[in-house]
């Protein structure tokens, strides 16, 4: 099993309890990474890079990147691996808005397979906070994924308060119909694999809008999707809320318009 955890371009034998103090205000990324090529590589790169301006006022170079990920593969016993960034500050200075330049944690651990049931989700309203951003701040997903499976569902897919559908609790969400594919409108984050099948779809020509969902419109969709680095289009099985469930068939048109618009957009080396 590997399980590798660097501090920039440095090995940590363990994890260091104390890091857990400061990586609380950070942000993060998350890859699948399988023979060190990344799909959508550049995009993780300028979350990184964006998030970091937003959080502490300096950058991350995409070069610096680069590097600390090549140290980490190369202390890898393979190329086939889950890597997660995380970036945050040992340096309290950011508390009084003085910019500061992130320290970057680097986990590697074994690949991540995609998920062999399609999931039934409970839908819960539930706003995330600063949801432009993939924050550390995940104390209330996981709450509500455990909330979700202890009333017998798989997960929690979230609505915000006017009921327009948003996000699910570590994924994006699409629906389909009619060779369109279409997006939530409400606050979400803009997740690489969400924009990486947008970009594939576009070079397909595929129809794809962003429009408010409300929960009570989300059965007139042939289907729906969630989306991460782990599963690029893992078909949803109901999606239950106080009105009732929704369920839906396998839709192997749609399936399909997914799948090859995910491999339009090729991997990248790292």
């Amino acid at each position: 099993m590997t399980h590798l955890v660097q501090l920039n371009d440095a090995l940590l034998d363990l994890d260091d309890p104390a890091l857990l103090g400061v990586t609380s205000y950070g942000h993060f990324t998350s890859m699948q990474v399988r023979g060190c090529r990344v799909r959508g590589l550049e995009l993780h790169l300028e979350r990184l890079d964006r998030s970091s301006r937003e959080l502490f006022g300096h950058g991350v170079a995409a070069d610096r990147i680069l590097t600390y990920l090549r140290t980490a593969l190369a202390r890898s016993a393979s190329g086939d691996v889950s890597i997660r960034v995380t970036a945050f500050s040992r340096d309290r200075a950011l508390i009084d808005g003085t910019p500061v330049e992130p320290d970057l944690l680097i986990t590697v651990t074994d690949p991540i397979e995609p998920t062999a049931q399609p999931p039934r989700l409970l839908a819960v309203e539930h706003e995330r906070a600063a949801p432009h951003l993939k924050h550390t701040g995940t104390f209330s997903l996981t709450h509500e994924i455990r909330r979700a499976r202890l009333a017998g569902y798989d997960d929690a897919l979230f609505h915000d308060r006017a009921g327009h559908v948003s996000e699910a609790s570590i994924w994006n969400i699409c629906f389909a119909t009619q060779d369109r594919i279409v997006w939530p409108a409400a606050a979400a984050l803009p997740g690489i694999t969400m924009l990486t099948l947008q970009a594939g779809l576009d070079a397909l020509t595929v129809a794809r809008e962003t429009v408010d969902i409300p929960l009570t419109a989300i059965a007139g969709y042939d289907a729906a999707y969630l989306t991460n680095s782990i599963d690029p289009a893992l078909p949803v099985a109901s999606i239950t809320n106080s009105s009732g469930t929704t369920r839906y068939r396998p839709d192997p048109r749609s399936a399909e318009l997914l799948r090859r618009a995910y491999e339009a957009v090729p991997d990248q080396a790292i």
